[in-house]
């Protein structure tokens, strides 16, 4: 038999409904949404640069990150659409600053240990 699988069928019906009902789809849609935000290492970088620097116009982290201008403003919107990451005009500049959200998923992320090689 699979080792990742149970060899008797042993169903807990009420233990499984109660858990069943009790999930949220629009809540696990939100968070694989931001989770795939932050899956990219070019959106990764800016994440972290925002972090890193506050609020910073495209121009900056297209700098910081090394990427065309047009690219990180592609993963910028990524990042606004997700809700981590928030956008002001001033004038003809726009400027990026992560969320509460952004800034608390990142960090998460970030206090993860790399597994051991």
């Amino acid at each position: 038999m699979a080792d990742d699988r149970c060899d008797l069928l042993c169903f807990d019906l009420p233990r499984a409904e109660t858990i069943r009902t009790s999930l949220s789809l629009d809540a696990a849609t939100v968070a694989a949404t931001r989770s795939r935000a932050l899956g990219d290492t070019t959106r990764m970088t800016v994440a972290l640069a925002l972090r890193e620097g506050g609020e910073l116009c495209v121009c900056d982290l297209a700098w910081i990150t090394e990427r065309a201008e047009n690219l990180v403003g592609h993963h910028l919107r990524a990042l606004r659409d997700a809700g981590l990451a928030s956008s002001r005009r001033d004038g003809k500049i726009v400027f990026y600053a992560l969320t509460e959200t952004g800034r608390r998923l990142l960090d998460t992320l970030l206090e993860i240990e790399a597994p051991a090689r």
